[in-house]
């Protein structure tokens, strides 16, 4: 049977950063995915009007290259989430919950070092109670490059990964569409930059124990640099 997968992206990029592969991994599998971007950017907020374009088309071009059921925009300021009254922003997660009625959600690591993805994190894991939203049957955190490694190193607020997915079959693809996001990919040691995903999917894969020849060959790439 076919799931709705939800996937919420604090910022346009996180879903990427975050369970791209996953993502494409569900989408492969025919299930529905789904995505809530939480944040914008805006003139007021001192972006210009040829930044602020660039970045819609980005997501236009993000948003097709994963064929999305849906896409949901809560439209609040960047930088600025934790100035909303959070029962706000619980109300918007819960609508848009009821309408798709997810069965696995993707959310931000609850310590994330930037406190746009903490408060999106509890607002809407306030969201995952199974009596009021019965079709959840699982929850997940994700990992978000420039984030969650950033995290304090304490032993109960550090990122340790215990669900791994196998998507050597589709991390080009991760790569390829991370690389729309122009604005946000960098070059090393920028964590943000496609060498870094590299790396990191070479040092989990080698965690989960993945066969040998899917990280030799990840591993061959990664030594090809680039950006």
């Amino acid at each position: 049977m076919n799931k709705d997968i939800l996937i919420i992206a604090t910022h346009p990029d996180d879903e990427t950063l975050g369970a791209g592969g996953t993502l494409l991994k569900h989408k492969a599998q025919g299930d529905r995915i789904h995505c809530i971007f939480c944040t914008d950017i805006f003139e007021e907020e001192g972006f210009s009007k040829e930044v602020i374009q660039k970045r819609e088309n980005e997501i236009i071009a993000v948003c097709q290259a994963y064929g999305f059921s849906s896409v949901h925009r809560l439209g609040l300021k960047t930088m600025k989430v934790d100035e909303y009254p959070k029962s706000k922003i619980i109300s918007a997660f819960s609508a848009i919950f009821k309408q798709i009625q997810p069965n696995i959600i993707y959310l931000p690591f609850a310590y994330d070092v930037h406190s746009d993805h903490r408060v999106i994190f509890e607002s809407a894991f306030a969201c995952t109670k199974s009596f009021r939203y019965p079709s959840i049957e699982r929850v997940l955190m994700m990992e978000t490059l420039s984030e969650s490694e950033f995290a304090p190193s304490f032993a109960a607020q550090s990122f340790v990964p215990n669900v791994f997915v196998d998507i050597s079959e589709f991390f080009a693809k991760k790569c390829e569409i991370m690389a729309i996001y122009e604005s946000e990919v960098g070059i090393l040691p920028f964590p943000r930059s496609i060498p870094n995903l590299k790396a990191l999917a070479l040092y989990r894969g080698c965690i989960r124990g993945a066969d040998a020849t899917s990280m030799q060959n990840l591993a061959h790439n990664l030594a090809g640099g680039g950006r």
